[in-house]
């Protein structure tokens, strides 16, 4: 076998190593993100039992102001170009 070859074939054996590890990586980020789906739908069914059996307590923890330091929304058309 020549030294191509050899190449070669190293260079095939790495390629299907990556394409494993590509697809091994794929599956766990869909597990992931199925899960993150799942979790924010149990908050949402918490939450909304919650308001259910402290209606006042919900009121006024939406009714806090917001902290200092929050972000505000600025329009683009406002902000003048740096020249």
């Amino acid at each position: 076998m020549t030294l191509l070859g050899l190449v070669s074939g190293v260079a095939i054996l790495v390629a299907l190593a990556a394409l494993a590890k590509a697809r091994r990586l794929a599956a766990r980020l869909e597990r992931l993100t199925e899960s993150y789906w799942e979790l924010r739908y149990e908050h949402g069914q918490l939450r909304a039992r919650v308001n259910r059996l402290d209606p006042d307590q919900a009121a006024a923890a939406s009714e806090a102001p917001a902290p200092a330091g929050s972000t505000h929304f600025v329009p683009l058309s406002s902000l003048k170009r740096q020249g």
